[in-house]
């Protein structure tokens, strides 16, 4: 069920909802597991006894950690393999077989699970670290785990993020309100603008061979895989502060980045930084030494990559940021400094830009060899085809509208507005909202092309 599905937006969560506010105040979160539970066999009900059980298991690991004294350490690393087994099986078995020679064995990918086994694994090193005291409740545990706003796809919560929250949380209707505004926010970035550019990115890439059309359409998947996930995001967040949660912000602007090394600090800054506390910091980080730090980093960027998928693509999309962070790190990032704004950004779009033409060929290496001669116009085809003017001026409009919208300007724009007109700037803001809604509905009853790229993750 996506949440940018009729089915989610005017039945699923208005009962949800409904519901949970009846409840009494100690009942709530188990009316969020079992709702949570419900949206997620909706989607995938054959794994949903995957779900339970690292429910279950993560559970009682977090308790053996806690009171044992001896063991500590050892329930940790069974804690870590089970977690990282159940992972690696449905993930990526099927690549090693592959690998190996032999007949894949057709596994299906759990939706959801890389986002919720990280999360059952964090919260089980926490306890370990004495970060976190173990959850001694099923209810709230699994609550946290399978919480549907941030199930399938983000942001990663660790369990620290919402432990207070779980037992004792409070529902303003000033939160309540900010919540669905920004569910509006970001159903509007998913409907009105992440399906369209991924339309037309596709309309484009699957006929176009000249360099300019090539470029065009990763401009649109940049903007299509953004609005996408950082729209999913908002929603997540958006729904969180409707039930009295706050998740951590996932986006920050990414594409205003003057560096590679910038927008990983601003782009899936939830996985960004679970990737830094659990495995980049207790390798070593930067602490032992240049060709240590190298190390750490490419084990990091490796996995980073294979995170999403397990396919060449994203291994060698993982590789490709490493790189570049490592010739940042050797002595960009101070020539970058002391470069004009304008450079860095030209210099960070355009490597960016490559990145996606990598994550985006799901074909392999070949596919990234045949797009890549076609994008530097190596294929014999013309620079300029005969379409391009007619795609570029047709959809030029749309495009500065998505990278408007990339930017902190309509944010900055809104704000004023608000400390100026307060009270008209809620009636548009109520407005707006209500747009979105009838708007974005409307685009997801016409139109057959609905996806979200992260549930594959």
């Amino acid at each position: 069920m996506l949440f940018s599905s009729v089915e989610f937006i005017f039945i699923f969560l208005p009962f949800t909802v409904a519901i949970y506010f009846i409840f009494p105040l100690k009942q709530r979160n188990l009316w969020l597991f079992a709702a949570s539970l419900l949206f997620y066999g909706f989607g995938e009900p054959i794994y949903l006894f995957l779900m339970l059980l690292t429910i279950t298991a993560d559970y009682f690991f977090g308790l053996l950690i806690e009171k044992s004294k001896v063991r500590k350490r050892l329930w940790l690393t069974v804690g870590i393999i089970f977690n990282i087994s159940l992972l690696a099986f449905f993930k990526y078995f099927d690549m090693l077989m592959g690998i190996f020679g032999f007949s894949s064995l057709g596994i299906s990918l759990p939706i959801g699970i890389s986002f919720y086994i990280f999360q059952a694994t964090s919260y089980i090193i926490d306890v370990y670290r004495k970060e976190v005291e173990a959850s001694h409740s099923l209810i709230n545990f699994g609550a946290y785990v399978s919480l549907f706003p941030q199930l399938i796809a983000g942001p990663i919560v660790k369990y620290r993020d919402i432990d207070k929250e779980l037992t004792e949380r409070h529902h303003r209707i000033s939160d309540i309100a900010k919540g669905i505004s920004l569910f509006c926010v970001g159903l509007a970035k998913k409907a009105l603008l992440a399906n369209p550019a991924g339309e037309l990115y596709e309309s484009i890439i699957e006929s176009k061979t000249d360099p300019a059309s090539l470029w065009l359409g990763l401009i649109l998947f940049a903007f299509q895989i953004y609005y996408d996930f950082s729209g999913y995001s908002d929603m997540a967040i958006g729904l969180g502060k409707v039930f009295g949660f706050t998740f951590p912000k996932n986006f920050d602007y990414p594409y205003v980045s003057k560096s590679i090394t910038e927008f990983w600090r601003r782009w899936h800054m939830t996985l960004s930084s679970w990737f830094r506390e659990y495995v980049y910091i207790p390798l070593g980080g930067n602490r032992r030494g240049k060709l240590r730090t190298y190390i750490n980093l490419f084990a990091v960027w490796s996995l980073t990559g294979l995170w999403h998928g397990a396919s060449w693509n994203f291994l060698i999309w993982g590789i490709y940021f490493f790189v570049l962070l490592v010739i940042e790190k050797a002595f960009l990032l101070k020539l970058l400094e002391k470069a004009p704004k304008a450079i860095g950004h030209i210099y960070a779009l355009f490597f960016i830009l490559l990145g996606w033409l990598i994550f985006s060929a799901d074909g392999g290496v070949g596919e990234i060899l045949t797009l890549s001669k076609n994008l530097f116009g190596m294929s014999g085809s013309p620079v300029f085809g005969n379409a391009f003017a007619y795609d570029l001026t047709r959809n030029l409009p749309f495009i500065a509208i998505m990278a408007i919208g990339a930017t902190p300007l309509p944010k900055r724009i809104a704000e004023r507005f608000s400390q100026k007109t307060p009270r008209v700037s809620l009636a548009a803001r109520n407005i707006l909202c209500l747009a979105s809604i009838i708007l974005s509905t409307a685009y997801i009853v016409s139109a057959d092309y609905n996806p979200f790229l992260y549930f594959r993750f």
